[in-house]
């Protein structure tokens, strides 16, 4: 359950929101993507009432938005390859040449391009971020939606997917949004940053202004 949660996102800024498992996080971004119909408000993404929108129009601007599933949710059937393959499924007027191009980028971005012919099975966790991360990308989204990107991950693992959404960022100038309750990556990725608690905002601002906020509540998280 969500409550009076006002939330905007500037194209190239990653916005954070941070709280416990819960509080209402994955609620938000479900409703970002016309998954779940908000009782009341608004959602506008990409300048677009999705209330207003049918379900042929809903679809084309959930193709540019890119969401990286908690678990990667890659197909455990499919290699690296065609994982990746599969989101250009539609565009049946792409050559051959011009796919293997695009998937080739796209591990090249992550840093996994010797992982091509590789099946799920054999990666690591974090390999299978990065190559979930992969093929978000290969559709060029103006927005990126992070679920968990840290979530069962060693610190060292989770402190390089942290960083690489920071270089998604600079290199795309994506917009994004990155559910978490893990506090380094807020610190690492965050330009601003939102804490609900309950389904309520109790904070908002930079890592540092949310940090020593004179709520208790919110100071204990970065304890």
């Amino acid at each position: 359950m969500l409550s009076d949660i006002n939330l905007k996102i500037e194209k190239g800024e990653n916005m954070v929101v941070l709280g416990r498992s819960g509080s209402g996080k994955s609620v938000l971004i479900k409703c970002l993507v016309g998954l779940l119909e908000p009782d009341e408000g608004q959602v506008i993404l990409l300048g677009q009432d999705i209330s207003k929108l049918d379900n042929k129009e809903l679809n084309v601007l959930r193709k540019k938005v890119g969401f990286l599933f908690q678990s990667a949710a890659l197909y455990d059937s499919m290699s690296v390859r065609e994982n990746l393959e599969f989101p250009l499924r539609d565009l049946e007027s792409k050559p051959q040449d011009e796919i293997d191009a695009l998937v080739k980028e796209a591990l090249e971005n992550v840093g996994l391009a010797d992982a091509i012919d590789q099946m799920p099975s054999e990666l690591s966790g974090g390999m299978r971020k990065r190559v979930g991360l992969a093929r978000t990308l290969i559709l060029k989204p103006e927005i990126i939606l992070y679920d968990e990107p840290t979530t069962g991950l060693d610190p060292i693992t989770s402190k390089e997917i942290s960083k690489l959404i920071l270089d998604v960022q600079q290199k795309f100038h994506t917009a994004s949004i990155i559910i978490t309750h893990d506090v380094e990556c807020a610190r690492i990725t965050a330009n601003r940053m939102m804490m609900i608690k309950d389904g309520l905002a109790i904070a908002e601002g930079t890592y540092k202004e949310v940090s020593e906020s004179e709520n208790e509540w919110v100071r204990s998280f970065f304890k």
